[in-house]
């Protein structure tokens, strides 16, 4: 049995994917500056913080995320400052030089903590599984069928919209490459900006 108004349902979270977020302007500069491989790593950060909140919704707080300003105004700040430091990480990091062999210094471990903080702390994340996501549930039939759909379904498409911005950055790499710093100003302006609007538009 599929969840309530599936289809509905992947309507819109296409349109989240495809719409440029914190999480893929954080994908579009780690691709230019440190290669594909290594935004796998961020992206499977971002989908376990994606499967962690909607368990949390789901089966254990419930609504309580959304009845709580205070747990959210909490999320926000965090978030906004961590999106802060993504945005003066991005802008000193220097773009990958695709015939330099030098060592990455970021571990495998850094990028997959940099997706999940960016996830975990997004209270655009935390607005979308508490209100949004149960809608598409039946709780009176078959709960765990209808949550491993959508949440499968959720975590397999913003994984590959993910890596889809990753590749697509690398398409420009011989371009950035000549204009070393351009993508890097423009992300952590993107950045900064978004940080600014959940300021001031997030209100709990």
């Amino acid at each position: 049995m599929l969840p309530l108004d599936f289809v509905l349902y992947l309507q819109i979270i296409i349109f989240l994917f495809i719409t440029p977020g914190t999480p893929r302007i954080v994908i579009i500069s780690y691709s230019m500056n440190y290669g594909v491989g290594k935004c796998v790593w961020s992206a499977f950060g971002d989908v376990t913080a994606n499967l962690i909140q909607a368990t949390l919704v789901i089966f254990v707080i419930g609504s309580f995320f959304s009845e709580s300003s205070t747990i959210l105004n909490i999320f926000k700040w965090i978030g906004i400052i961590y999106i802060l430091y993504l945005a003066y990480d991005i802008y000193k990091s220097h773009p990958k030089n695709i015939t330099n062999k030098e060592e990455i210094k970021k571990t495998n471990l850094s990028f997959f903590r940099d997706g999940f903080l960016v996830a975990g702390t997004s209270p655009k994340a935390w607005m979308f599984f508490p209100f949004i996501f149960p809608q598409f549930i039946d709780f009176n039939s078959n709960l765990l069928t209808q949550f491993i759909i959508l949440i499968t379904t959720y975590v397999v498409l913003d994984f590959l919209s993910l890596i889809g911005y990753a590749i697509l950055a690398q398409k420009l790499i011989k371009w950035i490459t000549a204009n070393p710093k351009t993508i890097n100003t423009i992300s952590a302006s993107v950045l900064v900006t978004i940080a600014l609007v959940i300021l001031y538009t997030q209100e709990y």
